[in-house]
């Protein structure tokens, strides 16, 4: 996975702009916000924008006063990867599932296995991120 998926801002941008095809900066700030429900600060927003038109996944173009932004095909090649790689983990894939009811050589199914430990730490509502 390449380093600009490592921030969420970047994927949730990127995936407005999959669904939108192309938005003002301050449309897609907007929605962000909305879909966090909290201010973005503009100028690490518009440093986000910078990084993945540098990376090459974004295009920038100046309509009037505002610029506009669009996913490239290297952008949507990405964030089409990254949802692949997100689906597995979520649905499994048949590696991941061959796993979840595998017991270890000791007949352990804890370590790797039967989820168990996971659905416990689901439905902890300490978790963060």
């Amino acid at each position: 996975m390449t380093k600009w998926f490592h921030s969420g801002r970047r994927r949730d941008l990127c995936a407005l702009l999959y669904d939108h095809g192309e938005l003002r900066a301050q449309s897609a700030k907007s929605r962000l916000e909305s879909h966090y429900d909290e201010r973005i600060d503009p100028g690490s927003f518009y440093g986000t924008l910078s990084a993945l038109v540098e990376a090459g996944y974004l295009d920038r173009r100046t309509e009037g006063i505002a610029d506009v932004y669009a996913l490239t095909d290297a952008g949507e090649a990405a964030l089409l990867d990254h949802y692949a790689w997100l689906g597995e983990r979520i649905e499994g894939d048949g590696e991941g599932a061959s796993q979840k009811g595998d017991a270890g050589e000791n007949g352990d199914a804890g370590e790797k296995g039967d989820g168990s430990a996971r659905e416990a730490e689901r439905g902890r509502s300490d978790l963060k991120d």
